[in-house]
């Protein structure tokens, strides 16, 4: 099912990049719809720790409501439709955007913000670790301190940005985690090295195998040697990977480079690049991608961008 290219502006992502998006489109009198496969601020309900968001935010899930309730507002006044479902490409036919979702319905538009993030690195994903028949553990992020009562050894595998937050979201929790990381992590342990809750150990490479009861870890330390020990409970935390969309011009690492995308394609928030992804930035980086269809649709005809890639774009 297509629906009519009545639409001046659709968003893919109903995180703080993509409601960021909506909130500036409907305000400038963009017709806009915004796609969302979850909920509202999905992945914000398991940040437990928010210190340097500017608003007086302490937690992911007082800003996932905050962003709920203004894509409700938005939805009573009939400034913006949302749709639930799964997109699963973009493209461009002739003068308008498309996309596609999982159950076949076609969304057409003038221009599209895509701003679906990132997601979770499993083992599977990091070149440093090798674990073919373990079960895809939990992500440190997503687990709560309750789970962990009881166990004896548990391991980190990796030193990304939510181990400080995850120890400064839970400053009461009685753990201690072993973290595993490469020597690519080691300027993101400086907040956590004196966190007595934490033993670090940067690492060549990693092998990991189930074992009755446990895990057992290989270790090829980097001041060499081997060390091997058994794990009661293994956490994820090894970083994130595009959630690039078919239909989008992707780079060598993955991500989407702005200025790679057809113009009536604009990428927001943490899709672009592995540098800089925080949430101010990501909202910020929404309304500048609704602001951009707006303004060069108000040029006169002749001024405005041809309707083709942007300048130096690399095709795939």
């Amino acid at each position: 099912m297509s629906t009519p290219n009545n639409t001046d502006l659709v968003v893919i992502g109903g995180g703080p990049a993509g409601v960021s998006a909506a909130l500036t489109a409907a305000s400038l009198g963009m017709r806009t719809i915004l796609v969302e496969a979850e909920r509202i601020g999905s992945k914000l309900y398991a940040i437990g720790s928010l210190e340097n968001l500017a608003g007086g935010w302490t937690n992911g899930p007082q800003l996932a409501k905050a962003l709920t309730a203004d894509v409700e507002r938005l939805e009573a006044t009939g400034a913006c439709e949302v749709v639930h479902g799964r997109a699963v490409s973009v493209g461009i036919q002739e003068h308008e955007a498309q996309v596609s979702l999982d159950d076949e319905r076609l969304l057409r538009a003038s221009a599209v913000v895509v701003a679906t993030g990132v997601a979770s690195l499993g083992p599977g994903d990091v070149e440093w670790l090798v674990a073919p028949d373990l079960a895809t553990p939990e992500q440190l992020w997503r687990t709560k301190p309750a789970a962990l009562d009881g166990h004896g050894k548990i391991v980190v595998l990796g030193a990304d940005r939510p181990l400080g937050t995850w120890l400064r979201a839970h400053p009461d929790a009685d753990v201690s985690l072993h973290v595993l990381h490469p020597e690519s992590d080691r300027y993101k342990t400086e907040e956590v090295a004196r966190d007595p809750r934490v033993y670090l150990e940067e690492t060549k490479h990693a092998r990991l195998v189930p074992i009755p009861g446990g895990i057992r870890v290989t270790s090829e330390r980097a001041e060499g040697g081997f060390h091997t020990f058994a794990a009661d409970v293994v956490l994820m935390n090894a970083g994130s990977r595009p959630s690039a969309l078919p239909g989008l011009t992707t780079g060598t690492d993955g991500y989407c480079p702005a200025d790679a995308q057809h113009r009536r394609i604009l990428i927001a928030g943490d899709l672009k690049g592995s540098r800089m992804q925080r949430i101010a930035i990501a909202m910020g980086d929404g309304q500048r991608c609704a602001l951009t269809p707006y303004y060069e649709r108000a040029l006169p005809t002749a001024a405005r961008v041809a309707d083709s890639p942007s300048q130096g774009s690399v095709q795939v």
